[in-house]
Order: structure tokens, then sequence, then C-alpha cells
């Protein structure tokens, strides 16, 4: 503690009255601050610390340890696609498939065929019914037991309720089934692990081995359910198939005898991939092709033939020329042209043979000509012959159109119920091989999972962690500890320590006043006189030092001591600072201005026949009402017990003159007043005086009480010398401010701490 705490400040060069302390923008809070809240709070935090600590530690210490297996399985990855007829071993697992398997390894179902395998209904850990009364209704019965003892009903047999139904033994063996499963499922778990294909089993039971058995029979029984729900859904596919292929073959037999039956009556039968009606239009159209480049060849032939036998250029056609008998009548011809030349030549024209030349000549040509009209006839029969066969050919094509355009009407029909057909046969070919498939299946049939790890027995228990929890709770219980000290400094609003003083409400702080014990507690005036050098007096000495040096532009004479409320030692404090003056040589005066109380009277001189108010009035001189202290030479100027006023004393006249008399006479005049929360002409009186003292209670007086309090003065203009805390605990006072070896070190120079 600082020893400007202990006592007050000789100098108080304060902060003008209603404005705060300067607050520095970057405030470091203070370690040491910290650790003084911890230090004053230490009892709070230690009792919650621990009592959250043991609390936890009993927890964990009674619980039964919870041991944990796993067992995990992996699922077949390599799955088939999805065709019309999918059998089990279908669509690769993906996530809602994995996840699917878990809620069937987490399945009632699974878990009841568990019971049934590890009779588990006979388990304790598994069967409620089993248990005995736990602790909250062992409590129950303890207390039952006690308040029939106290009320004398000790004897007193306790009705049991009766069950409102009868329960079968099946019924009854039913629902004790599925309250064991209930437990089971609660003491089980199945997660997929991570994104893979795999799942972890988890059992957790009091006995290692038990749990090691459950996680490795869930896994087992989950393969086995596989097995036994596709053999199942095998049997059941196989049967339906075996229906279904029935009545398919029967519409297969019936689409493919439809459609031979249109065929037949439409006419259209089929060679290969073409009806014979198309095939024969074909050939027609061939045979047409082929006839009308006969046509053309011929009648170019005879067109050519004509030309020539017309011409007079005696030029010969094509066919002409490739005439056998008309080459050898040229040949002769040209042979007689030849003799004739010749015995022209030689004999002359008149030459008897050159006119039998000339007739043969003549005969010739006849029967040239003749044989050029036999080729022109003969062409001009082969053309009306490659007419009339064109004819006939394009008269056949017409009616085979015609049959084709019928037939194609038909054909529609007919590819509608081809179509039907074929999806009949397609339909049951697929249920036939998926027959074929599904009863191979049923002899080596496999599931789709595996067992990757068996369960094994635990070492040590998964729950509680005993160590884990006692960190826990010691962290736990620091942590509550802080908050329950942070609560108790956020709900606590007394005054502590000087320092809130200043920075909460911007007046100085004047110094603490030890609290005393024993005798000097009963009367503390006393205890300064007889102990001039305790800290008790320091304290008293250096507030009137600092009253006296409050505002060194005034010389301060008059002071007012106040408080909030009664009973904060303002009265002590102003006997013992009159006395404290006195002794230092200073002519001091106190005065008991509490009209109602009249405290200070009574410490000081009781039951003076003449006071305050008589001389006040003029009913007495000043020597007469002042009461001189033997002790210290203090003066007084007290109240007398029958002598009271409804007038404003502190507003009138003749208190400012009975001031300005006693200003003359004496150095220092200290006021008592009484607390000006309560009492109104002590707000008079502090708007008069040069300075007010304003003593507040040691972890008694309320923050927003002293804060009405310096309001109240701040309106009457009043100047505030500042605060005092009175009954200081100085022992625990450095739980607020500065640690107890500085105090230890400033007590050696006081004869008393």
């Amino acid at each position: 503690m600082k020893a400007q705490e202990i006592y007050p400040r000789v100098v108080t060069q304060g902060y003008p009255y209603g404005e705060a302390a300067p607050v520095q923008e970057d405030k470091i809070v203070d370690p040491g601050q910290i650790y003084r809240t911890l230090y004053r709070r230490l009892p709070l935090f230690l009792a919650t610390m621990l009592t959250t600590f043991m609390a936890i530690a009993v927890l964990t210490f009674q619980t039964v340890p919870t041991y944990s297996s796993n067992a995990s399985i992996i699922i077949d990855s390599k799955g088939k696609s999805i065709d019309i007829l999918p059998v089990l071993q279908g669509a690769a697992p993906d996530s809602a498939l994995v996840d699917t398997e878990v809620e069937i390894l987490r399945s009632r179902s699974l878990a009841e065929k568990i019971v049934t395998q590890l009779n588990l209904v006979e388990v304790e850990e598994f069967n409620p019914n089993l248990q005995g009364p736990g602790m909250i209704d062992q409590a129950q019965s303890n207390l039952g037991s006690f308040i029939n003892q106290i009320t004398g009903r000790a004897d007193t047999e306790i009705e049991v309720p009766e069950e409102t139904e009868t329960l079968s033994p099946e019924e009854a063996e039913r629902r004790e089934i599925d309250l064991v499963v209930t437990r089971l499922l609660e003491k089980t778990a199945a997660r997929r692990i991570g994104t893979t294909y795999g799942i972890d089993i988890v059992a957790n039971s009091h006995d290692p081995e038990l749990a090691a058995a459950i996680a490795n029979a869930i896994a087992q029984q989950y393969l086995v359910e596989q097995l036994d729900t596709k053999f199942e859904q095998i049997k059941t596919r196989n049967d339906w198939l075996e229906v279904r292929l029935s009545e398919l073959k029967a519409e297969v037999n019936e689409a493919e005898s439809t459609v031979a039956a249109f065929r037949a009556a439409s006419g259209l039968i089929t060679s290969g991939t073409t009806t014979i009606t198309e095939q024969q239009v074909n050939d027609i159209n061939a045979q047409l092709i082929v006839q009308r480049s006969v046509l053309t060849r011929a009648e170019a032939r005879l067109e050519s033939a004509r030309r020539a036998s017309n011409s007079t250029t005696g030029s010969a056609s094509a066919e002409v020329l490739n005439s056998p008998a008309i080459l050898e009548l040229r040949r002769q011809q040209a042979a007689l042209n030849e003799e004739r030349a010749e015995l022209e030549t030689r004999y002359g024209p008149r030459h008897p043979t050159f006119a039998t030349i000339n007739q043969r000549l003549a005969d010739i040509e006849r029967r040239i000509e003749n044989e050029n009209a036999l080729v022109l006839r003969s062409l001009e029969e082969e053309v009306a012959i490659a007419q009339q066969q064109v004819r006939t050919l394009e008269r056949s094509l017409r009616e085979q159109q015609t049959d084709i355009i019928g037939q194609n009407r038909a054909q529609v029909r007919l590819r509608e119920l081809e179509r039907d057909a074929e999806a009949s046969r397609t339909i049951y070919e697929e249920f036939l091989a998926k027959f074929k498939q599904t009863n191979e299946q049923e002899s080596i049939v496999t599931a789709d999972a595996r067992i990757l790890s068996r369960a094994a027995v635990a070492l040590s228990p998964s729950f509680p962690k005993t160590t884990l929890n006692l960190a826990i709770g010691l962290i736990l219980g620091l942590m509550l500890g802080t908050l329950a000290v942070i609560l108790a400094e956020s709900l606590n609003n007394r005054l502590n320590s000087g320092d809130s003083v200043e920075e909460d409400f911007g007046v100085p702080f004047l110094g603490n006043f030890p609290k005393l014990s024993g005798s000097a507690r009963r009367n503390p005036a006393d205890y300064v006189i007889e102990n001039p050098t305790s800290s008790y007096a320091e304290a008293l000495r250096n507030l009137r030092a600092s009253i006296l040096f409050a505002d060194l532009d005034v010389n301060v004479q008059t002071v007012a001591v106040t408080s909030s409320q009664p009973d904060e030692g303002k009265t002590t404090s102003v006997y013992g600072l009159g006395r404290m003056s006195a002794m230092s040589g200073t002519r001091t005066l106190i005065i008991d201005g509490d009209f109602r109380r009249k405290q200070l009277t009574e410490k000081a001189c009781p039951s003076p026949d003449k006071g305050f108010l008589e001389c006040l009035f003029g009913e007495a001189s000043l020597e007469e009402a002042i009461v001189v202290d033997p002790k210290s030479g203090l003066h007084m100027l007290p109240l007398t017990d029958d002598r009271h006023t409804p007038r404003d004393v502190f507003g009138s006249k003749a208190f400012d003159a009975l001031m300005d008399i006693l200003k003359q006479e004496y150095e220092l005049i200290v006021i008592d007043t009484g607390p000006i929360l309560l009492m109104a002409e002590t707000r008079v009186l502090t708007s008069k005086v040069d300075q007010v003292v304003v003593v507040a209670r040691w972890q008694k007086t309320n923050r927003a009480v002293l804060k009405q309090t310096l309001s109240i003065l701040k309106d009457f203009r009043a100047k505030v010398a500042g605060v005092v805390l009175n009954q200081v605990d100085v022992n625990k006072y450095h739980r607020h401010g500065y640690g107890s070896g500085a105090y230890r070190a400033y007590a050696k120079y006081y004869s008393k701490g």
C-alpha cells in the first residue's frame, strides 16, 4: 500500500470537481491489479475451483468404466452396371449406399438377433429389470424412511401401486427384449470411415470381452443378413421370372403367328430381303430397258436404210452392205463392169458381147433393188416386233406397280406387327438370360461386404478418461473461478480503493483512515492523543495538511465534513481532526452542525448548558458556549440537549455573522454536518465553507450513493477538497492497492500500525 493511501495527502492538486481524471488512450492493464483482484477474491476463486474440480473428480471415480471395441467392414466396390433386371449384386456402392448400409447396421432387427445370440437379456448392464435401485431411488427411499421415523410411521407398509395393465408372458418377454434392444442400440454405433467404403462398428460395455463380442457379432450377423437377403431375393425373383417367361413365350408365339398369317393374306411373300412382287418389278424394269434399247437400234437401222434407198448417189446403208446376197451381186456387178470396160477399150461399144454384158448388168441392178426392198421390209418387221415387246413390258410394269402400291399399304401394318413380335421376342430373350443368370448365382452368391478387422478386447477403458477428466476439471475450475471473481467484481458496487475514487468520480482522494480495534475503536479521539505517532494519527495529520493546502490561492479556514449516509465515520473524523489540529498548534474550533443526532456533542462534552444555537440566536455569548478540550486545547461549539429549531440555520444572516466572528478568532473551523442525502441544511452549508470533505466507509459506501452526493455538491457549487475512506482494514487493503510488503515497510515508521 502506498504511504499516501494510508494517510491523507499533504497537498492535493486534484482535478476540477465534476471532471473526470484524464484517461490515456492506450491504457495498459496493470498485471499487479489483476493479481490483487484474484488475491482479494482468493477464497471465492479457490472455493469455486475446488468445488468444480472435486465434482468432476467424484463423478469420474464414481463412474463405472466403459470399454470400447471396434470392428470394421468394407463394402465391395466392384459393382455391375444397372440393366433392365438388376440382380442384388447390381449397382456399385456410392455415398448414399454406404449410408444406407450404416442404417442397416443400426436396425432393430439386426440388434434383436445380437441380443438373442449373446443372451443379453441375462446381462444386468443391458437389462434394467435386473438392476437394483439407482442412487436417486435409494436416496428417495432413505428420505422416505427418515420421514416415516420422524412422523411415527416407521412400521407402516408402503403401498405399491398395482400395474395398470396385465401382460401375458409373451407380451412381457417381448417388452423386455425391446428394452434390451434399445439399450444395445444406445451402446453401439456404426459410422462411415471418412469417404471410403469402410464402416466402423463400435460397441461399448462395462465388460471389455463383451464389448468385443458384440462388435464382432454385429459384423458377422451383417454378412449373414446380406446372404440371407440375397438368397431370398434370388428365390423370389426366379419364381417370378419363371411365371413371367411362360407368359412372354405365349405372347411371342402369338405375335409371330399373327405376322405369318398377315404376310400370307396380303401376299407379302419375301425372297431374301425383298418380296416376290418387288423382284418381278425389278426384272421387268431390266427387260424394258433392254427392249427399248433394241427398239431404238432397230428404228435407227430402218431409218438409215430408208435414207440410203432414197438417195440418188447410189450409197448403201450398213444393213444393205451387210447383206450376203447384195454383196455377191455387187461383186458380180463389179466384175461385169470391168469386163465391159475392157471390151469397150478393146473392141468398142459396138461389139456384140458388149450388149450381153449390159443386159447382165441391168439384171443385177434389178436383183439388187429387190434385195434392198427385202432388207427394208425385214427392218420394218423388226421395229414392229420391238415396239410390241416394249408395249407388253410397259403394261406388265404398270400392273406390278399397282400391286406394289397395295402391298406397301399392307407392309405398314406388317412392320407394326413385326415390331410387336420383335419387342416381345427381345423381352423374352432378356428374361430368359436373366433366369439362367440368377439360377447360376444361386449356387455362387457371396456377400457384398467383408470383415476388414475384427474387434479386439480393450485393455483400458474408453470412458471415463481419468487424466483427461481431471485436467478438464482443473481447467474448468480455473475458468469458473475466474468467472466467479469477474462476476463478483462486476456486482461489487462498493468503494474499495482510492484509485477508483479519482478514476470514477474525478475528485481527489485524501487518504485512508485505518480501522481501529479494541478500546481504540470505542474512543478514537483519545487514541490520537495517546498514540500521536500511530498510523491513524498520521492519517489525521495529513488530512489536516491536505485541507489547508487544498487551494493555494485561498486561505482555508472553514471546512465542512459530511457523508452520504449515517454511520460512515464523519463525526469521529471531525473530532480526531480537531484534536490533531489543536495539538499541532493551530487554533482550531469544531462545531456540531448535526442538529438531529448531536453525536459530536455526546463524544466531546455531554450535556452542555449553552451551545451553538444559543450563540446564534443571541441567547449566550461565545465564551459561555465554547467548551475547551483539556487534553488537546481544542475548542468546541456543542449543541444542547433541549434546544431544537425548525429554522434554516445555515442559510441565515446570523450564521454568516457568527462565522465572520469565529474566523477572526480561529485559524481552522471544522463543522460536523448531517448526511447530505438526508438533510437539506447540510447542502446549504457546503456552499458557504471554504472546503468540503466527504467521508465514505470502505467496502460499505455504494458508488451510486457517492456519485449522487458529489452531484448535489456540484449543484450547490461547493468546493470539494476530496474523499476520505474510513475504517479501512489495512490487512486487507493491500488486496485492492499495492502489496502488503510496501505497507509493512511504511508501518515501521509508526508506533502502532
